[in-house]
């Protein structure tokens, strides 16, 4: 059966016309398409907006406001944001990347969703005609979000605060066994002033490694310093098990990778 597609100028028409039942909104199509690709019969009708702002990127000193219709690819060549590129590019392969946009990937299940695991390391906010809200809120309750979204927010990290891997049995453009995600600020003696770290894979969605971040504060970056952060890297977690990787794999891998990624 062929999907009705109907396209709006602005996001408020677009979020009137999602109240019909079946509808649902199209970004790049990465995932809603598949979905009804693959027999999902509860699509029957696809929704999108040209509204200009979804597909804009303001960067006014560190702050950055990026529109949910923005692509990987877009934000992989963007000038201003070369320390986040390398999470763009982890997101599939170059068909990929210039469909998938970083509203779709706000939804995209594990293993998948990898650009999602640097927003929530870089503390983003979501944006919705409703408002905003922080990214780890938004994720906890994405299933009930029904207004489309329309940005993200966060602050450029300090030059080298920004660090993201990717890991895959498959290169370049394999589906993860998992990724991670810090923001690092460290003192004058080379101590950790702050951490965020995030993890893609070990959970059903992005997720924080809360007692990580907690265990490097005053620590530094060495292995010795790190140790303490590595001890505690699974507390929390809950990997999923796919094809790909097991979830005691992937727990088991964690502290390896998240060193590699603490020490480069």
């Amino acid at each position: 059966m062929a999907l009705a597609l109907q396209t709006f100028s602005t996001v408020k028409d677009a979020n009137a016309a999602l109240k019909a039942a079946g509808t649902r909104y199209l970004g790049g199509g990465t995932l809603v398409v598949r979905a009804a690709n693959e027999g999902d019969v509860s699509v029957s009708g696809l929704i999108r907006s040209t509204e200009p702002a979804l597909s804009a990127i303001t960067v006014s000193g560190r702050e950055v406001r990026i529109g949910a219709s923005v692509t990987m690819a877009a934000m992989a060549r963007h000038p201003d944001l070369s320390s986040l590129a390398r999470a763009a590019r982890a997101v599939g392969g170059p068909a990929i990347r210039n469909m998938a946009t970083i509203g779709g990937n706000l939804f995209a299940p594990a293993p998948y969703g990898d650009f999602t695991v640097a927003l929530l390391a870089l503390g983003a906010t979501v944006g919705t005609d409703d408002g905003e809200v922080p990214i780890e809120t938004f994720l906890a309750k994405r299933e009930d979000n029904h207004a489309i979204v329309t940005s993200v927010g966060f602050s450029l990290p300090l030059e080298g605060g920004f660090r993201f891997l990717k890991i895959s049995r498959v290169k370049p453009k394999g589906v993860s066994v998992l990724s991670i995600a810090a923001v690092l600020e460290q003192a004058p003696d080379g101590t950790v002033s702050s951490a965020h770290i995030a993890l893609g894979c070990l959970a059903d969605r992005p997720m924080r490694a809360k007692a990580a971040e907690k265990a490097l504060l005053g620590r530094k970056l060495t292995s010795d310093g790190i140790a303490p952060a590595l001890a505690v890297a699974s507390d929390g977690t809950s990997p999923i098990t796919d094809a790909v990787a097991s979830a005691w794999y992937r727990n088991e891998v964690l502290p390896v990778h998240l060193g590699r990624l603490l020490l480069a």
